[in-house]
């Protein structure tokens, strides 16, 4: 049997009082456009509306409303999507005019990650955030659950009657907080084996279809599907890499940010940014070609400073150079093609040189009555050499500012 290819009515509401986040535009409606496909749908048509302030009932107006619904039957759309966030109460008030159901972006956001997630991580996450999406709004979501387990916006967890279940809900809530816990705890194991091994992490981040996976690919050799299409990387990738003849770190790819990230979706998905919060380096890649670029550059500049720690060097990566494009100049600034490897070595180079910031390289003698220093420098410097003589132990290290201090008598100049 042929699976219904589900066309739907897109709809945007841009109103005076909402901000610059919360408004629906041409351009948002696009992103909603391409969001559609990757979850496997067609558009079949964009209704932009203006208003002051949205209807507490229907949230566009009931006359509009009525109007979505009569270009919903005209285009035999089954289904109509909002750009913006609604309420339960609207959901249901809009299917009950409309006669179809009614999803909004975070729902269909939800929908793209439940078909991309890939490994255990990936799913509990997102059925964490599908159930934390739907608790509140069970009573007005009659449609949509009725539907569940079919196609867009209903690739929910499971078949369960979550209407009349919410304890079931709850509890089981409750049950992925714990096995995700028990993944933060893993990767905290992970992570401290990486620092004693003093492997430094770098993690590409940017907006969702900027060409991380591609740069990885490019870089590593690794074989991450990179596809044309919005979230398509949702569980992270690691791989070592050499950057330089001394120095070798762990590439990270992340899932892409995108404007009106549902807030629990970013919490759900906790377990795998918090990588972002222990990189040594961030690589922000940037589309070159993004007509909306400027907008999405403070998009995932927003979210590193919520996400990453403080300080972290981020070097603004600019995508698809063979394309062209006027790139502004900068230190922390690198123009790359993923696609021909061009500037490849530069942003290489500067990876290595915000790895080596306040980094001291040095040669030290230590007499044999301070042997015990040996462990504590290959545990917390990179050792470029090593060697026992008749008057010492000579050794070459890149270390940080305070065990350098500590080293700094046993120095050897030349």
């Amino acid at each position: 049997m042929e699976q219904q290819i589900e066309r739907a009515v897109l709809v945007g509401l841009n109103a005076d009082v909402f901000s610059k986040e919360e408004t629906a535009t041409d351009s948002t409606l696009d992103e909603l456009e391409a969001l559609l496909e990757t979850a496997g749908g067609v558009c079949a048509a964009k209704i932009l509306q203006n208003r002051h302030t949205p209807d507490p009932h229907s949230f566009v107006g009931t006359g509009k409303a009525e109007e979505i619904r009569q270009i919903a039957q005209q285009e035999e759309a089954n289904m109509v999507i909002f750009d913006n966030d609604l309420s339960p109460s609207q959901i249901s008030a809009l299917e009950e005019i409309t006669g179809t159901t009614v999803l909004d972006r975070s729902a269909l956001i939800l929908d793209i990650f439940a078909q991309r997630a890939q490994t255990k991580e990936g799913r509990l996450q997102v059925e964490l955030a599908q159930y934390q999406y739907l608790l509140p709004r069970l009573s007005g979501m009659g449609k949509s659950l009725s539907r569940l387990g079919g196609g867009i916006g209903t690739r929910g967890p499971g078949e369960t009657k979550l209407e009349t279940d919410r304890r079931h809900i709850r509890a089981r809530i409750d049950r992925l907080r714990e096995e995700l816990q028990q993944v933060r705890k893993v990767r905290s194991v992970q992570r401290e084996r990486r620092i004693k091994n003093r492997v430094p992490v770098v993690a590409l981040v940017g907006y969702t279809n900027a060409g991380k996976s591609s740069l990885l690919n490019t870089l590593t050799g690794a074989d991450i599907p990179a596809n044309n299409r919005l979230f398509d990387t949702l569980d992270t990738t690691t791989r070592r890499l050499r950057i330089s003849e001394n120095q070798e770190v762990l590439l990270s790819d992340t899932v892409g940010f995108i404007a009106k990230l549902p807030h629990h979706l970013v919490e759900a998905f906790k377990a795998t940014l918090e990588e972002l919060s222990f990189a040594d380096v961030l690589v922000h890649v940037i589309d070159s070609a993004d007509p909306e670029m400027e907008d999405h550059i403070k998009v995932v500049e927003r979210l590193i400073s919520e996400l990453a720690a403080p300080g972290v060097p981020v070097i603004n990566c600019y995508n698809k150079k063979d394309l062209g494009f006027e790139i502004p100049l900068g230190e922390d600034l690198v123009a790359v093609s993923a696609k021909t490897g061009d500037g490849l070595d530069v942003l290489l180079m500067k990876i290595e040189q915000c790895l080596n910031r306040g980094q001291v390289t040095a040669e030290f003698l230590l007499p044999y009555s301070a042997a015990g220093m040996v462990e504590t420098i290959h545990n917390r410097a990179k050792v470029l050499g090593c060697e026992y003589e008749a008057d010492g132990i000579r050794i070459r290290a890149v270390c940080d500012p305070v065990l350098y201090g500590r080293l700094r008598e046993y120095r050897i100049h030349g």
